[in-house]
């Protein structure tokens, strides 16, 4: 192959390992500006504070590019994995098949961000349409899966043209949908409200009101201005809902420590206070045209206090700040109501065994069809005033 004799490919088990130099010439051809989840200061927080790390079931597999001089030539983060937790594309049926069927499908190779599904590029190159060297991305991937006798490589929330690349070499094409809000150069939360169905405006007033109510004010602190103290409470807060819904939360107090110090203004921690103590709180980071909803906790049960400090507050904030749209997470149709449409995201997965991979194609299609279907009934659903053009 002409991108085995061009490029040289290492493995690597840590994002600090990389050079930031590197890293940072790689993103570059991505505008790394724009979206946080790309830098290198993330993936080492999260490997640094131990929540990404072997002992979680995350081992860093990292692959770098060469060009045979020794220059930078592209980047992919992997992570070898012993379980299927945290990546908000589910594989367990996948996994359970297989392996009822006297089949080993742990460790895999996973192509993310771990805990994030935001749509990120993964096969990060210095020229952004370097497609040889993005090809050898994906085909050291194969050969570190085949090699290490690997089951399968899952490239999670890819844009939509390297998703199209990895399908062109034969992979597995996934589609998901998560809900988004989009400013359509709105210069207030009223302008947005005038946008949405009388009934919808009403309830949406109501909830802000009643969230509001009993004393509860809001804050957005960012930078220097989110103390230990407030990452103290917010910890607090993540852990009791993170025990509740995941069972076991995935990321460590340090991490939070980490991330407030090495990615300062693109962090965004919005915290609700009775008086001076703090109640909920949702933490968000900064993109140069988005703001992402990440994680949220609180410590007591207030009506529509989650809907006002995940959504409508993130709404006010991409208003205030002239940002394109708000990504709130994964899943939640909930969200339709509160004015987030529903978008579109892809993965791609490489199966090594001919007869899971046949089992999982079949699926990927059906399943394919049902959320088209699913994304345009739920486009129509939506709560929007139907003589309304943005």
């Amino acid at each position: 192959m002409d991108a085995e004799r061009e490029f040289v490919a290492e493995m690597v088990d840590g994002a600090k390992a990389i050079p930031e130099a590197d890293w940072s010439a790689c993103i570059a051809g991505s505008d790394g500006q724009a979206n946080p989840f790309l830098l290198r200061a993330f993936y080492v927080a999260l490997e640094g504070s131990g929540s990404a790390v072997p002992a979680t079931g995350w081992h860093p597999r990292h692959v770098v590019l060469r060009h045979t001089d020794g220059q930078i030539a592209g980047l992919m983060p992997c992570y070898a994995k012993t379980h299927s937790q945290g990546e908000y594309v589910f594989d367990f049926g996948w996994a359970d098949a297989f392996e009822r069927s006297g089949g080993k499908y742990y460790p895999k190779l996973q192509i993310s961000v771990p805990f994030t599904p935001v749509t990120t590029p993964k096969l990060l190159v210095p020229g952004a349409t370097d497609i040889q060297a993005q090809k050898a991305l994906l085909g050291a991937a194969e050969q570190i899966a085949t090699r290490g006798n690997l089951s399968s490589i899952h490239a999670t929330f890819l844009p939509e043209p390297e998703h199209d690349l990895a399908v062109e070499r034969g992979w597995l094409s996934r589609i998901d949908r998560q809900f988004h809000w989009n400013n359509n150069g709105f210069c207030s939360f009223d302008d947005f409200l005038g946008t949405l169905s009388s009934r919808k405006r009403k309830s949406i007033r109501r909830e802000r009101r009643l969230a509001l109510s009993d004393g509860i004010s809001i804050d957005w602190l960012t930078g220097s201005d989110i103390t230990e103290e407030h990452w103290d409470r917010f910890f607090a807060f993540y852990m009791d809902t993170g025990s509740r819904k995941w069972g076991q939360p995935y990321l460590t107090r340090q991490f939070f420590s980490q991330l407030g110090q090495d990615l300062g203004d693109r962090v965004v921690l919005i915290l609700a206070k009775r008086g001076d103590h703090p109640v909920a709180g949702a933490l968000n980071l900064v993109g140069a045209d988005a703001i992402y909803g990440r994680y949220w906790g609180c410590g007591e049960d207030v009506p529509y206090l989650h809907f006002e400090v995940c959504y409508y507050q993130a709404i006010d904030y991409a208003i205030a700040h002239k940002l394109a749209r708000v990504e709130a997470g994964a899943q939640g149709e909930h969200k339709l109501a509160r004015g987030y449409v529903p978008h579109l995201t892809r993965s791609a997965h490489w199966i090594g065994h001919a007869g899971l991979r046949a089992g999982v194609a079949d699926y990927l299609e059906g399943e394919r069809e049902a959320i088209l279907a699913e994304r345009e009934w739920l486009t129509k659903l939506g709560p929007f005033r139907r003589d309304d053009n943005r």
